[in-house]
């Protein structure tokens, strides 16, 4: 299958680099699939759990901050502030800040940042709980 180059960045390094036969990532307008030869594209990311299928098989879980995402030229890059890979993430750590942001949200006493830490622990349970899936574990 045709691959295309795929490079994962935050603000702090290069999370992941390497060849990928599709990505799927959410933006602001929902989800969207990147295959190989894809048009040219520049889109805001949500935090959420982004998933690139390597070019050896192998599905790369990658937990994003919002940020965006470039599609020019067989070149994709994913530009997050911050950014976890899928095994990097304790599923119960997850589970567990989810729970405590969960109960202040629905407590009603969430302020932006409170509610972009509920935003983010969705996605990084979601990461977790998407690597082990994709990995049998």
């Amino acid at each position: 299958m045709a691959t295309f180059q795929l490079e994962v960045v935050s603000a702090t390094r290069m999370v992941w680099e390497g060849h990928a036969e599709r990505l799927i990532a959410r933006t602001t307008e929902g989800d969207i699939g990147i295959m190989a030869n894809h048009e040219p594209l520049l889109a805001s990311l949500v935090p959420w759990a982004a998933e690139a299928l390597a070019e050896d098989g192998r599905a790369e879980i990658f937990l994003v901050d919002g940020g965006f995402l470039s599609v020019a030229g067989n070149r994709v890059s994913l530009l997050s502030q911050y950014v976890q890979l899928g095994h990097e993430i304790s599923l119960d750590e997850a589970e567990h800040e989810l729970a405590a942001v969960k109960r202040i949200v629905d407590a009603g006493d969430a302020d932006d940042e409170i509610l972009h830490r509920y935003h983010r622990a969705k996605a990084q349970e979601a990461a977790a709980r998407r690597y082990r899936e994709a990995n049998g574990e």
